[in-house]
């Protein structure tokens, strides 16, 4: 074999061993058999083109479209031409498949499945990489800085694993690039033979080229080896410095299926997102920010969806029918007219980046204000969006009740329905038996469900010994309840998880809702809900009262006040103790107050996962997000792809986090968010003018951005809160532009073209503030080397100077 024949061999091993460090990303590794079979083709040509020998572009031109073809193949068949060409119908079958690919990064788990658009962004990104390592090592003869998009492809994957990628891989994906480095040198010596670098050679050299001990490596070997330490060394060290690619979203799957009114299906979905790496990392994202007119939001939850089918293996919703949303909800099931209730208005915006098929509202809503394309499912009371419809930056108003049940009330509940009572508290038979003996162990000295109901809140929350810690295994089947059992150790989906196997156990009807706890107040009143706010909690059913909430996870969420008091003695044939109630019509605000704050700062910190189909609980969220990114920018961006997309998040978060507490604080806030718009307005292509005001540059900004609407009054807002800043005597700002930032974001994403959203994400023109405060830096540091090198050598001139202390 020639060498550049060893040499292409050796880059298309390299590429396939880094390549591993995917594997452990998705479920099914059948794709490394596809792609390794696509790069070995595509390195194929490229040797077939040197051997022509074609010029160094159209080799690579050659190796390109055989990929291109090939993934036509596998990928698009039925819309090529003639089955193999790729035309503009294939190409709109490569957008579709990248973009439910997309969509299903962002709505499973770690490891995923392998559909067809997460198998093309694995596979076409391989064979991208796969190609720039031939170029640079094979085309243009030059291994070591091939290690660079190896570097990047490993650096995704170990960042994107859960703890990181294992020793295994890194080690396959060294040894891999060394073997590159050993082939170039091996080439290199072979055709030169002897080096002369201007010293003698020691006597000993290998057959193979290289020198033995006695005797100085060639200058080839030696800067390979640098550059391959140097490229080790950065393989270690950025892995570890890159923060967990999982935003940790709480992404539902499953839309509607059917269009039409009053029809469909909504399919057993996984709703629950793990987010115990996102859980660990300093840094929160707003997921959503509500105004309401309750005078108390510590029992304002935002619940998604419900999990009521328990296979033994995962908690899922049930296949449900659904209909178009009516005007007004009906009456929650099983809610007397005795039980007290308060109806309250709030206002919910999405964050743009938030994109998952479920509706996150108070429970129990009664209407819900909402444009786009949502469904209503009646059993578990939610909103699941239909043909694609997302809470992507999505407003809507909701009305809720605050249902306020006595302990009397509860203790004094009849017998569900048979039909309920016989779906709700369905057990697997896999169930362990320390299940239900635990159960009844806790429950021993009640007298009715809702003693019950109390006993193992509380055993759970304070009397059990539990300890709430989310690096703990996820888990949601069977043998994970009887773990968290034992062990007492787990966050929130494993003391839901089990409080409602338990009380199915003792026949109490029970499920496990998904969402969000109330959230944290911000300085104008609104509620911030983050990720950190994600949880998990039980709903128990009590005829007369409905679907009821507890709260077993200790340290978050807030006890219902319900099950504070000590639990009457009536039994379930007792009647209902008849309580005032109050009118289910609307109203400004709520009639009830409560002893505790009106805003309670609550983190709700959970972690929580059911699949579909019976598979255990998994990681999903942002995890996999970045790979069609770096696929696709390896190839024009040779270095690290994420870069820049991580420093905006980073400044994007720094300059729209808190507001401080002093008014200088706020005033500096204020201008970074209006930093913070400008540059996303740069990153979309409207280059900042630093000369005008910024009334001018909001209305430029305004026209050439093609805003309306939401995103043109922030733009104003944002502009008239600078000016206050600027020119006022006395400031009347609030800090933060994160609201105003958001919209102005959502609406140039709107009105941008795919090309300039791809750009705007993958290569913001924004990040050129890096280059310029490099550049700042080093001249600051070239200006102060220069002045004290300059003082050193006045003193070196005084010293040479002094005066002979000698008398003549």
């Amino acid at each position: 074999m020639s060498g550049r024949g060893r040499l292409a061999l050796c880059a298309t091993a390299a590429t396939l061993l880094t390549a591993g460090a995917l594997l452990p990303l998705v479920g099914e590794s059948a794709w490394i058999l596809t792609a390794a079979l696509l790069v070995t083709v595509q390195a194929g040509v490229g040797a077939l083109a040197r051997r022509v020998p074609l010029a160094r572009g159209l080799t690579v031109a050659a190796q390109g479209l055989v990929a291109l073809v090939m993934l036509t193949v596998v990928f698009a068949r039925d819309s090529a031409i003639g089955g193999v060409l790729p035309g503009p119908e294939a190409f709109r079958a490569f957008t579709r498949l990248l973009t439910t690919g997309a969509e299903d990064v962002g709505r499973y788990a770690i490891p995923a499945p392998a559909t067809e658009g997460i198998r093309l962004m694995l596979v076409g990104g391989v064979l991208l990489i796969a190609l720039a390592v031939d170029t640079i090592a094979v085309t243009f003869r030059s291994a070591a800085p091939a290690g660079l998009p190896l570097l990047a492809l490993y650096s995704v994957a170990a960042g994107l694993s859960p703890g990181g990628a294992s020793w295994l891989w890194f080690l396959l994906a060294a040894s891999g690039y060394l073997l590159l480095l050993l082939a170039e040198g091996r080439d290199r010596l072979s055709q030169w033979g002897r080096v002369f670098d201007g010293a003698p050679r020691a006597q000993g050299r290998t057959a193979a080229g290289f020198e033995t001990a006695g005797g100085s490596a060639p200058a080839p070997v030696r800067t390979g080896r640098r550059i391959g330490v140097v490229a080790m060394g950065i393989a270690l060290v950025v892995p570890a410095s890159l923060p967990a690619l999982d935003g940790g979203l709480l992404s539902g799957r499953g839309a509607g299926d059917g269009g039409g009114s009053g029809g469909g299906t909504i399919s057993a979905v996984n709703p629950l997102v793990s987010l115990q790496n996102s859980l660990n990392q300093p840094e929160d994202r707003e997921v959503l920010r509500y105004r309401t007119n309750s005078g108390s939001t510590k029992d304002l939850y935002l619940r998604i969806v419900s999990l009521d089918q328990f296979d033994g293996a995962a908690w899922k919703s049930s296949e449900r029918r659904i209909e178009d949303v009516p005007e007004r909800l009906p009456r929650p099931q099983g809610l007397g007219p005795d039980v007290r209730t308060t109806e309250i208005n709030s206002s919910v915006s999405a964050a743009g980046w938030y994109a998952q098929s479920y509706l996150p509202m108070p429970y129990p809503v009664t209407r819900v204000d909402i444009d786009g394309r949502w469904r209503y499912e009646p059993a578990g009371r939610t909103l699941v969006g239909d043909k694609g419809q997302t809470t992507r930056g999505v407003r809507y108003t909701a009305g809720s009740l605050i249902v306020q049940p006595t302990a009397g009330q509860l203790a004094a509940a009849t017998t569900p329905p048979a039909r309920l009572l016989r779906e709700y508290t369905k057990v697997p038979g896999s169930l362990p038996q320390v299940v239900e003996s635990t159960a009844l162990r806790v429950t021993k000295d009640a007298s009715n469900d809702y003693e019950r109901a109390v006993a193992l809140q509380d055993w759970f929350a304070s009397k059990g010994g539990f300890t709430y810690d989310t690096q703990v295994q996820s888990g949601s089947g069977t043998a994970a309840i009887a773990r968290f059992l034992r062990d007492k150790e787990g966050f929130c989906v494993h003391f839901s998880f089990s409080m409602a196997a338990m009380a199915r156990t003792l026949g109490i009807p029970a499920r496990v809702a998904v969402g969000f706890t109330p959230g944290t107040v911000q300085s104008d009143g609104t509620m911030s809900v983050g990720l950190r706010d994600a949880h998990a909690w039980p709903e128990l059913y009590f005829e007369g009262v409905g679907w009821t909430r507890f709260e077993p996870t200790p340290t978050r969420g807030s006890v219902p006040e319900y099950t504070r008091d000590e639990a009457p003695s009536s039994t379930p044939s007792g009647a209902a103790q008849a309580t005032p109630s109050t009118s289910t019509a609307p109203s400004a605000a709520p009639s009830v107050t409560d002893s505790c704050p009106p805003q309670m700062r609550l983190q709700g910190e959970c972690d929580g996962e059911a699949q579909q189909g019976g598979a255990g609980p998994t990681d999903t969220g942002f995890p996999l997000g970045p790979l069609l990114l770096v696929g696709l920018g390896a190839v024009v961006v040779v270095l690290l792809p994420l870069l820049p997309l991580m420093w905006r998040g980073r400044v994007r978060a720094r300059r729209l986090g808190s507001a401080g507490r002093t008014s200088a604080d706020a005033a500096a806030r204020t201008l970074a968010g209006w930093r913070e718009i400008s540059d996303t307005a740069w990153d979309y292509g409207v280059a900042p003018d630093e000369s005008q005001t910024p009334r001018k540059a909001a209305a430029r900004m305004v026209r050439l951005g093609r805003l309306d609407g939401a995103a043109a009054e922030a733009v104003h807002r944002a502009a008239g809160a600078v000016e206050q800043v600027l020119y006022a005597p006395r400031p009347a700002v609030s800090g933060s532009l994160a609201e105003e930032a958001g919209l102005v974001r959502a609406g140039l994403r709107a009105a941008a073209g795919r090309g300039a959203r791809l750009r705007a994400v993958l290569a913001p023109r924004s990040a050129v503030r890096v280059v310029w405060a490099a550049s700042a830096r080093w001249a600051a540091v070239t200006d102060r080397w220069g002045a004290s090198r300059w003082n050193l050598e006045r003193w070196a001139v005084a010293l040479r100077r002094r005066p002979s202390r000698q008398r003549g």
